[in-house]
């Protein structure tokens, strides 16, 4: 990955997003903030930027009329993170840091009520993908058509994506 802080590449953000998938997905509505962790995959442009983010969600969830009614969504990426000791390093007069690497997206939710199929299929051919014995939704039989019709794809239009790749201290 990139150096520190807000210094990531294209390459960066697709490779954080393609290793941890699952992101937060915030909105605000009249009722306050609602906030749902779902699987979502990345779509780049030619030059290799975020342009969309592709999932689905349960129709049931409370989320979905507050994201109808009001379609910005923050969507947050958590890569790898951990606390960094001052006893791993020479000097031990540096204070203790977390290092993280993060990604934070402003979209515009879409739903798309007749693209099930293509949202769970493209999630799952990626979660399987390289798997001996990948599974598909196929395998499902008559059962995914039932659990299908319970669920609501989604584009989200990325009108701004923050990188956060805090990987050192300032010292």
């Amino acid at each position: 990955m990139a150096g520190t802080f807000e210094r990531a590449t294209n390459a960066d953000i697709i490779a954080l997003i393609r290793a941890n998938p699952l992101a937060w997905v915030i909105s605000s509505g009249e009722g306050g903030f609602a906030a749902t962790p779902l699987p979502l995959l990345a779509e780049t442009d030619e030059s290799g930027a975020v342009v969309r983010l592709v999932g689905h969600m349960a129709r049931s969830n409370p989320q979905v009329p507050v994201l109808e009614a009001v379609p910005r969504a923050l969507i947050l990426f958590q890569g790898p993170q951990g606390y960094i000791s001052p006893s791993w390093m020479p000097d031990r007069t540096w204070a203790p840091t977390w290092n993280y690497a993060v990604v934070r997206i402003e979209a515009e939710v879409r739903f798309l009520p007749g693209e099930a199929d293509d949202a769970l299929n493209r999630l799952v051919a990626f979660m399987e993908e390289g798997r001996p014995g990948a599974w598909s939704a196929a395998e499902m039989g008559p059962r995914y058509e039932r659990i299908k019709s319970g669920i609501i794809a989604f584009h989200a239009e990325v009108h701004s994506v923050r990188p956060r790749f805090k990987l050192g201290q300032d010292e």
